[in-house]
């Protein structure tokens, strides 16, 4: 850290102020030049309020062509099929002829992929269900 005092003159009264001119009533001058002009311009500033205002260029438009064909991937997946029933001989059954005819109600159909699981399905009673998801 400096040491104030030693920096300080020791003649010189802290507590003093430090005297400008001998005369206090003369004001004190904007700039050190004296050739008497201003560094600086006065003149109003132009913000470009009475100019010509910038011309507006507008961009073409281009023309949007709609798709003649509908554009799909042979390998995408669309949309999904999700089966489920209780795990019984008759509901599995039953299950087989729902699966087997959605797909004759849906010949435009292809199949993806398929999962089955199982879990508990919540109905009036929590039972155990097999459940066959179907993608296409």
């Amino acid at each position: 850290m400096d040491d104030f005092v030693s920096k300080n003159p020791a003649n010189q009264n802290l507590n003093e102020s430090i005297p400008f001119d001998n005369d206090p009533d003369k004001p004190i001058p904007f700039d050190d030049s004296d050739s008497g002009k201003a560094s600086v311009s006065r003149s109003p500033l132009s913000l470009g309020g009475g100019a010509k205002q910038a011309q507006r260029i507008e961009t073409p438009k281009i023309p949007v062509k709609k798709p003649t064909q509908e554009i799909t991937s042979g390998n995408r997946i669309t949309s999904i099929k999700t089966f489920f029933t209780k795990l019984h001989p008759g509901a599995m059954e039953f299950l087989d002829e729902q699966i087997a005819n959605w797909l004759k109600e849906n010949p435009g159909v292809e199949i993806k992929m398929t999962n089955s699981t199982t879990g508990e399905v919540q109905a009036k009673k929590t039972e155990p269900n097999i459940i066959i998801t179907v993608w296409y």
